[in-house]
């Protein structure tokens, strides 16, 4: 697992664990990390990683509050951390169940050593909070941090490297149907028709291959898909597998104040 360079100064590495995507922006004296992953001893690989590219200091950015994307924080500390008000917010709400599901999950696949880690993984909330928009000044090469929108969660934060490369997070997600279960699906489309307006080169999603502009529009006419087959009572119709759509079905019902399928 290396960083592969998609525009100049700016890379990705995908990682087995989860398939998961962290990016390294490179400039004049300074980087920016995008997501640290799911422990310390994940986070401590990462870092290695990044020093094989640049010594510079680093800034991270957490694109969301899930686990797989933040709970390495604290391996990347004094360092500044970035996210929105609602990442910071959700991090400390949900945390230690995340941290329970999870735990509960690798030690079901007889991997007690990945659970253990995670089990000691300190809640580190980004501390520099975004509620619309935020640039940074990376070493020279501009940043812009938004907020496009509830979608995968009610806290995405989209990283744009000039206009060359978007870090979307988990609104994207390539080899893999989106995940739902925090998500607002009624106003994910919207969101990530926003996201399509921005996109000019590579987009890297939160999981699987960097993709492009023509992968978000695609990825958002699924969306609009699910979203119909829902309204419609007909999840067997959707575009992804019925139990993903019952998930979907589900988050939207509760939206509405529902109970969700039975």
């Amino acid at each position: 697992m290396t960083f592969r360079e998609v525009a100049d100064g700016v890379f990705v590495r995908r990682h087995a664990s989860l398939d998961v995507n962290c990016g390294l922006v490179v400039g004049d004296g300074a980087c920016l990390v995008v997501d640290t992953r799911s422990s310390l001893a994940e986070a401590a690989d990462l870092v290695a990683a990044v020093r094989r590219v640049t010594p510079h200091p680093w800034t991270v950015v957490d694109t969301h509050a899930h686990f797989d994307h933040c709970f390495g924080n604290a391996a990347f500390r004094p360092a500044t951390i970035w996210g929105s008000r609602g990442c910071a917010a959700h991090l400390l709400a949900t945390g230690e169940a995340q941290r329970a599901a999870r735990v509960a999950e690798l030690l079901a696949e007889g991997d007690a050593d990945a659970a253990e880690q995670v089990r000691r993984a300190p809640l580190d909330p980004p501390d520099a909070l975004v509620d619309d928009v935020a640039v940074l000044d990376v070493g020279g090469v501009e940043v812009v941090l938004r907020f496009l929108g509830r979608g995968h969660t009610g806290h995405d934060l989209v990283v744009e490297v000039e206009d060359a490369v978007v870090f979307a997070g988990d609104l994207v997600e390539e080899g893999a149907p989106p995940a739902f279960e925090d998500a607002f699906p009624a106003e994910w489309p919207a969101t990530l028709g926003r996201l399509h307006a921005t996109a000019r080169g590579p987009v890297v999603p939160g999981h699987g291959a960097v993709v492009d502009a023509d992968f978000v529009g695609a990825q958002r006419e699924e969306l609009l898909a699910v979203l119909a087959a829902v309204r419609a009572g007909r999840l067997d119709r959707g575009p992804y597998d019925e139990a993903t759509m019952r998930v979907a079905a589900s988050r939207l019902s509760r939206a509405k104040g529902g109970t969700g399928p039975r």
